[in-house]
Order: C-alpha cells, then structure tokens, then sequence
C-alpha cells in the first residue's frame, strides 16, 4: 500500500501483494502494477480499509483487496472491472 497526502487529496493505491510488479493485459487494456504506484509498506487488510476510509482518491487490485473493500461497503460490486481475471476499482471524491 502507497498513501500519498497532497494539500487537497489522500489519495491510496492498494493492490494484493502477487500482483506488485506486474502487468495485467486484457484486450487493449495494459495495466502495470508497479512498485512506484502501488508499492511501500506491506500491511494488513484492516490497515488498507482505515486508509480507504479517509481517501479522497483510491486505487486498488486484487482479489484480496477489492473483495475487502465491497465488504466494507467502499466499492459497488457492479462498478468493478476485471483485467486479466484481477478486480480493479477506483474512486475520485471531488
């Protein structure tokens, strides 16, 4: 998990850790998990929520971490979409 604070956002990118470092391909669609987005501390799923819960802006993949956070009533199952069989969900609060 990556949380970066700027002056307007807390913005987290969260992915399941096999997926750190590699590249989802699905159609046109080419999706790099990489260490400079996602990477940095390796934690818990309930540390990965207490941070969602306070993003302005959140990125994640994985079955693991995206499962969690439909659990959590953060993501809509309907608004997930799937690269390579791997779930991906975002939001923005503006």
């Amino acid at each position: 998990m990556r949380v970066r604070q700027t002056f307007d956002h807390y913005v987290v990118a969260v992915c399941d850790k096999e997926l750190l470092g590699r590249t989802l391909v699905e159609g046109k669609i080419r999706f790099k998990v990489s260490e400079e987005f996602y990477g940095g501390d390796l934690v818990e799923i309930d540390t990965c929520l207490q941070h969602l819960k306070k993003a302005t802006i959140a990125n994640m993949v994985g079955n693991d971490t995206v499962k969690a956070a439909i659990e959590a009533g953060m993501v809509h199952k309907q608004a997930v979409m799937y690269i390579e069989g791997h779930p991906h969900a975002q939001w923005v609060q503006l």
